[in-house]
């Protein structure tokens, strides 16, 4: 291999773990405060041995493999594949793999070793037909379920790591994908590499992969840790070895007769527990005494230490996850092709429908037909924009829990890099959008109005779209951050002052209106548009005045307080931008 690794062991002794008693338990009266998920599980893991972590639902499989990753309070060291292959869907396999190798593989490892390290990761896992396949989405489209799961182990291959947890890689595989699976697994054992797998119900020649076994019984309790022995021998003289305990079949499945004879069922036909049985065997003090030994440090050896929590600065961080999602938004048509056909389509619609109305502002009437033109820019496009973004950042939130849980990047990198890309297409999307608007509305030509006019639309849709991104953080799933979108966009909606202007409104709720990002935005669109213009316009009842004047009196718009409408823009970015960081970094709506 190009990059050498220190091949490790684990050993563990006596782990427990508690959580707090379910309420559904404790109302059938149940008065404990706690439930005990791991009772005094002890076990080792060597270099270059398959061990395979095998139970019954509920015996702590997968409990057991995040706290020895460090998964139930912030894993670092090792590599983990999940159960749930959850990659960026928008990227190409090579890509994948050149983000997780960027993030995990040390600073000091250059462009060249790293490249050629993917190259041979790629080639054990056998994914290099695949490098440019684009990843697509579980059951819609993209890889195959079994191609998933060799691009999670290579995902984790390409960090370089001495321990590997795989949580039930084969599961949801017909025979054939399965196997090809375990020949990725076992091609990575034989690098020299710990590899610990979870697995449910294995079929004979999976359960032949392995070396070493480690069995649980519901309540998180060892009943056998030790090797298999060809054709499984050692595990089944160990259990035919208790009294009572029924002799194999010839032709059965090794696993699935360890399964039946160790369950719950036989333990109480028996009169026996299994645990205990194990806990005095001569097999459990062999094994204490391999504990010892693999927890006592060889001469000269160092304890592990790792002088900062990620393997990259914070700006390589965001540089690395900015252009992840770069070649994501770049190999996402059906986001971006949508958002600037809308953009164009909405844009000459509205251009068409105002078509002119800016160069006519010698009655009320024109007036409010400039007001219409900049509401309707603002809110549909707006609305359409917020509304869209949800599900790509929840989607993206997703993938987050994943890399940040392997020790990818900080929540702050992924926050960052996220505004900064919807950002970029935002700003892009509403120059086309105001030139369009701009030209066919017919707004006097001036470099300083043009740049009022594309600010504020730009910044609006900014603020759009983050408010959209700070939904989805604060909530478990984008379907109910739409709900709690359309509820606040129909307050921004009403009290916007289109449907009925700040000096109309009850004073009591004029307070609202300075609170709704909208009414900031027509503020700014049309005081700078027409907040300097002195010719007349006719005000039924009140007979000529000035635009600026008519502006100040019936809107309340003033052209000298541009520059503190731009600040409040700003704030409103700043405000939800913060606000979407909060919630990607504190709120966790991950079930494990």
């Amino acid at each position: 291999m190009v990059l050498p690794f220190q091949p490790l062991s684990l050993a563990f002794k006596n782990v427990n773990y508690y959580v707090d008693m379910p309420a559904e338990m404790k109302s059938q009266g149940v008065e404990e405060e706690r439930l005990q998920l791991l009772h005094n599980v002890s076990g080792a893991f060597r270099p270059g041995v398959l061990t395979a972590l095998v139970g019954v639902s509920g015996a702590g499989k997968t409990t057991l493999m995040d706290v020895l990753a460090g998964r139930k309070t912030g894993g670092y060291i090792s590599g983990y594949c999940e159960q749930n292959d959850i990659h960026s869907p928008r990227i190409t396999v090579y890509e994948s793999l050149l983000h997780s190798a960027w993030m995990r593989l040390s600073k000091n490892v250059n462009k060249q070793d790293r490249m050629m390290f993917i190259e041979e990761v790629m080639e054990l896992v056998e994914l290099g037909p695949l490098r440019n396949s684009i990843v697509g989405l579980p059951g819609v489209n993209g890889l195959s379920t079994e191609q998933r799961k060799r691009l999670t182990i290579a995902v984790e291959l390409v960090a370089n790591p001495s321990i590997i947890f795989m949580d039930e890689p084969t599961s949801g595989l017909d025979a054939r994908a399965a196997a090809i699976v375990m020949r990725t697994v076992r091609n990575t054992v034989d690098t020299g590499r710990t590899v610990v797998c979870t697995i449910h119900q294995p079929s004979i020649d999976i359960f032949e992969s392995f070396d070493e076994l480690l069995l649980l019984k519901r309540g998180g309790q060892v009943i056998y840790a030790g090797s298999l022995g060809r054709h499984s021998h050692k595990l089944v003289e160990y259990f035919e070895a208790i009294l009572g305990v029924p002799k194999i079949q010839e032709g059965t499945n090794p696993a699935t007769w360890m399964l039946d004879v160790s369950s719950s069922a036989v333990e109480s036909h028996l009169d026996v527990d299994f645990a205990e049985i194990y806990s005095h065997s001569e097999l459990y003090k062999r094994n204490q005494e391999l504990i010892e030994e693999l927890s006592t440090p060889s001469p000269g050896s160092n304890d592990l230490y790792f002088p900062t929590q990620y393997a990259q600065d914070f700006l390589t961080q965001c540089r690395a996850c900015f252009m992840k999602l770069h070649r994501s938004y770049w190999q996402n048509p059906s986001y971006n092709v949508t958002r600037f056909f809308l953009t164009i389509i909405f844009g000459v619609l509205f251009g068409l429908i105002f078509w002119k109305k800016g160069q006519k502002t010698a009655t009320q009437q024109d007036v409010f037909n400039l007001l219409g033109a900049t509401y309707s820019a603002v809110m549909f496009l707006g609305g359409s924009t917020c509304s869209a973004v949800m599900p790509i950042v929840s989607i993206e939130r997703t993938i987050l829990y994943r890399e940040r849980a392997a020790g990818m990047y900080s929540e702050m990198a992924f926050a960052i890099a996220q505004v900064s890309i919807e950002a970029t297409y935002v700003a892009i999307q509403t120059f086309v959008y105001c030139v369009i608007l701009f030209l066919m509305i017919g707004y006097p030509w001036h470099l300083a109005n043009f740049l009022w006019y594309y600010f504020f639309i730009c910044m609006s849709f900014i603020y759009f779209a983050l408010y959209g991104m700070m939904l989805v953080a604060l909530t478990p799933g984008y379907q109910i951050a739409a709900i709690t979108m359309s509820f606040f966009l129909t307050t921004w909606n009403i009290f916007s002052g289109f449907i009925i202007l700040r000096t109309e409104m009850p004073i009591w709720w004029r307070w609202y209106y300075w609170a709704s990002p909208v009414a900031w935005t027509l503020y700014g669109l049309l005081a700078s548009q027409l907040g300097n213009i002195e010719s007349l316009v006719e005000v039924p009842g009140q007979g000529s005045m000035s635009v600026k004047q008519f502006l100040k009196q019936s809107f309340g718009f003033d052209y000298d307080f541009l520059v503190a409408v731009a600040a409040a823009h700003i704030g409103f970015v700043f405000l939800f931008l913060f606000v979407f960081a909060y919630g990607i970094r504190f709120l966790n709506f991950q079930r494990r």
